[in-house]
């Protein structure tokens, strides 16, 4: 049992009550500095008794909601766990602040747009603050500069993060608020930076002209990891080809915007109907351009007609045709997701020229194919009207509008998208990874094995890390992509956009003879998947990184394993040569009504401010614990009630057993009654049950052991000793009954910690020094009073009591009427049992006369003759909530 010294029993007040204690608690925490990692105990004890989390820095762009609520609380109660296990705990707090959210939150909010062509604004004040969440349409938007958009970024993500971490340390998160770091601080960016600068040196870093996907709308590149496909309406067109000698080739598309752009027609090699074409060539409608007829497996023979046109580029499906069978590139999309405003050189001088001048040049992709299909129809080259269909289109997660595929220069990190060898390698390192549970791997696993390229990490945007190359420009102003110069790494961070490289001044800027900088980001991720790297100190405090690197523990949702879980076990093994940390532990998502996964984008989430305020921390927590890892769960207010009500019973049921003072001398020599013991060899097995579901990260396996027994003690235990101990306090009996309710007291309020961290607490000050939350986890030898007790008896009495109150209930009696006769029938056991503790049971259910026992195959209430009294009790006993 805790070494922590009592404390004067006058502390417990009048009237327990939920209100006010969170913050009072919160002030106590903060003060006293009840979670602070201590960086010295750790670095003097062995790896294995530190705990290292890889805490998941939120995204500060708005606001968060339950399911930030419901994931972070899984990871608190294990931290909660394995502090009062002895372990010193390292758990952050980050924020990710760059990236697209937060752009697009900033553009919204102030009515502004960055502009790269404008000069800096000193004391710029944005033409509104506070835009409610609703869109601003771009072109109401006042174009800013680029530094002057950063920092409106900056002062809003600071904003936000304040808003956070009020709510965190309301809800009680046990992180230690000394370490916390943001994506886009100058740790993070230099450490961001650093990583990218080595994995250059490697080759592990890569530019290249390539096609990519292209979100029109951010007017930025987009990875694979970045993806949804949703449906999207369409049309599918039969398109005439045509052969040398007149006969017609047709095709199905949806996009005929991109006849002009089309490279090959594609069918599958063992499709008969177009064996005799294969190494032929047709030509295109309305423009005459000559293309192959080739054969790829892709192809899908029964889609459409079976033979599709490949386009540079249409999907994804075209990028893999166009590389593998070394097609050229006819690209007409530009990356405002319009048709470039020249006639291409390849429809130059054909039937089709006028057309695209005319009809298609420079207008939207839907325009155009109004145009196109206008024009087939003309041309005879239509077969029939255009059918409507639900296609499948490729859409940046947090986009509105299909992507495009566009040619353009980015940058990539090697990441087993094209390297069998070091694909085979990362799928290995996650089968050393400790999922839990142990099913999420095999979604590491599928992701891995489906990539087709390399990580897309380049972003045309503003706040984000900069990439840390400039270029040096020759003589006719041209930059020299292949000679980058590159900084030291005593110099990170640096912005190329803003500085100039060593050997240089910023009056050379683009200027022949000069430089350029690069003007992309990194995305988002390419700084998170360095969050152990950037919490721990990889720059600047190489002794404690060293120490607790590999971390023990990543917490994350499962919607992101193929995003921050795998670039960070990318960027782990490139640079380390190991894991990030040995264990995943991966939440279920949050489901609305309808059973669709909450989120912000969705427009579904519920924001957790009110419902805090409204059922208090530890309720809210109650019900996110509740969930086991890797299980969906349904919002559900009526669970935190329950949270509420078991929160509130802590209190009273503990007040109860605090109310008959100290028991002086050694308290479990002090326990000798039969039911006294019972409950404590009860007790000691749920302590075993608890600490093997935390150990097992099963902290819902945890908490239904430990409520269970709790509710059990406080309805029937409670009920039963009640009398006995209100006695003689000299009594043995009397005694026994104080010194059992003390130390399970002790011992439930340390089980119940990690869940209910408040009103724990509160009730630990009432007769203990220090924190609940720093005493040791509770051991089986906490309850050795109860080492040799019939763990059976408490539930065989706790039975019969249900029997002597159901027949009171049947009988339309108070509990407090008398009991002048009853007859307990059950097995032989149950029947023995309960005489060892008639005593109590007494007591408890109000039998004044006999008792008999009687054989049955099940325990029951054969006959009671009651005794009414004048006055019924409803208002319950001393330890009802």
């Amino acid at each position: 049992m805790t070494d922590a010294p009592a404390t004067a029993i006058s502390r417990i007040p009048e009237r327990p009550t939920l209100d006010g204690i969170e913050e009072k608690w919160m002030q106590v925490w903060a003060q006293e500095g009840t979670y602070t990692f201590d960086r010295e105990r750790a670095l003097g004890l062995p790896r294995e008794q530190v705990y290292a989390i890889d805490t998941p820095p939120p995204t500060a762009s708005g606001s968060l909601h339950v399911g930030h609520v419901f994931s972070y609380t899984h990871t608190d109660c294990l931290a909660r766990y394995k502090r009062m296990t002895g372990h010193e705990v390292f758990y952050p707090m980050g924020w990710d602040d760059n990236g697209l959210p937060t752009e697009r939150r900033v553009q919204n909010y102030y009515g502004v747009r960055g502009d790269a062509t404008l000069p800096y604004e000193p004391g710029f004040t944005p033409p509104q603050e506070g835009g409610e969440g609703k869109s601003t349409k771009a072109a109401d938007q006042r174009p800013v500069s680029r530094q002057n958009f950063i920092e409106l970024c900056d002062v809003l993500t600071v904003k936000d993060e304040e808003l956070f971490e009020a709510l965190w340390r309301r809800l009680g998160l046990s992180v230690d608020w000394n370490i916390n770091y943001r994506t886009i601080d100058a740790t993070s960016r230099a450490t961001a930076q650093q990583a990218f600068l080595r994995n250059l040196a490697r080759g592990e870093a890569y530019a290249a002209e390539a096609p990519g996907l292209w979100d029109v709308t951010f007017q930025t590149a987009v990875a694979q990891a970045e993806l949804e496909a949703r449906d999207y309406p369409g049309h599918y067109h039969r398109v005439a080809f045509h052969r040398p000698g007149g006969e017609r080739v047709y095709i199905e598309t949806t996009r005929p915007e991109l006849i002009p752009s089309v490279v090959a027609l594609i069918a599958h090699p063992d499709d008969e109907r177009y064996a005799g074409l294969f190494g032929t060539t047709v030509t295109s409608p309305l423009f005459g351009v000559e293309v192959p007829v080739l054969a790829h497996p892709a192809a899908e023979m029964d889609k459409g007609a079976g033979i599709a046109m490949c386009c540079t580029f249409g999907d994804l499906t075209d990028v893999q045709w166009w590389r593998e069978l070394q097609l050229p590139t006819r690209s007409i999309i530009t990356r405002n997701g319009r048709i470039q405003a020249e006639v291409p050189e390849w429809v130059a001088g054909g039937p089709g020229e006028a057309l695209f001048a005319e009809q298609v040049a420079t207008k939207t992709t839907f325009s155009a194919r109004a145009a196109i299909v206008d024009a087939l129809r003309e041309s005879g080259d239509l077969d029939g009207e255009p059918k409507a269909t639900q296609r499948k289109a490729n859409f940046f997660e947090k986009g509105d509008k299909p992507l495009e595929i566009v040619t353009s220069r980015q940058w990539y990190i090697r990441n087993g998208g094209r390297d069998a060898d070091l694909n085979a390698e990362l799928i290995e390192r996650g089968r050393e990874i400790d999922f839990h549970p142990s099913f999420m791997r095999t979604r590491y696993e599928n992701w891995v094995g489906g990539l087709n390229g390399d990580w897309l990490i380049s972003r045309q945007r503003f706040f984000g890390v900069p990439i840390p190359v400039w270029y040096p420009v020759d003589a006719e102003g041209e930059p020299m992509w292949e000679q980058p110069i590159l900084p030291d790494e005593s110099q990170l961070p640096v912005d190329p956009v803003a500085q100039a490289p060593a050997g240089y001044d910023e009056s050379q800027r683009g200027k022949p003879g000069g430089f350029v900088g690069d003007s992309d980001i990194m995305d988002t991720w390419a700084t998170s998947s360095l969050s152990p790297q950037i919490a721990l100190g990889w720059r600047g405090d190489p002794e404690l990184f060293d120490a607790l690197f590999p971390m023990d523990l990543r917490p994350q949702g499962q919607d992101i394993i193929r995003t921050w879980l795998f670039s960070t076990v990318v960027r782990a093994h490139l640079e380390h040569g190991t894991l990030p940390w040995k264990h995943a532990a991966i939440s279920g998502w949050i489901l609305d009504p309808d059973r669709k996964k909450m989120s912000k984008s969705k427009g579904n989430a519920e924001t957790p401010e009110d419902v805090v305020r409204q059922h208090g921390s530890d309720a809210v927590r109650y019900w996110a614990a509740s969930a086991k890892l890797g299980t969906d769960a349904a919002y559900d207010t009526g669970q935190m009630k329950v949270g509420r009500r078991l929160a509130i019973k802590v209190l009273n049921a503990s007040k109860f057993a605090l109310s008959f003072g100290e028991v002086d001398g050694d308290l479990s020599g002090a326990v000798t009654e039969p039911i006294d013991r019972a409950m404590l060899a009860s007790l000691a097995s749920v302590v075993e049950r608890a600490t093997s579901g935390f150990e097992a990260y099963d902290h819902a396996r945890a908490l239904e052991a430990v409520e269970a027994f709790f509710w059990t003690f406080c309805d029937d235990y409670l009920e039963l000793v009640k009398d006995r101990a209100y006695g003689d306090g000299a009594a043995p009996a009397t005694r026994s009954a104080r010194a059992a309710l003390r130390i399970a007291l002790d011992i439930q309020l340390r089980l119940l910690a990690p869940f209910l961290p408040y009103a724990t607490e509160e009730v630990w000050s009432w007769f203990r020094e220090g924190s609940v939350h720093r005493a040791s986890w509770p051991t089986v030898d906490d309850a050795a009073a109860g080492r040799d007790g019939d763990t059976a008896l408490l539930g065989a009495v706790g039975e019969a009591l249900a029997g002597v109150r159901k027949a009171k209930s049947e009988a339309k009696v108070g509990m407090r009427a008398e009991v002048a006769h009853i007859v307990l029938a059950g097995p032989g056991e149950w029947t023995d049992r309960v005489r060892a503790a008639e005593a109590d049971l007494r007591a408890a259910g109000r039998i004044t006369g006999e008792v008999e026992y009687a054989e049955a195959t099940a325990p029951e209430v054969r006959d009671a003759q009651l005794l009414p009294v004048e006055k019924v009790d409803r208002g319950g006993t001393a330890v009802d909530a």
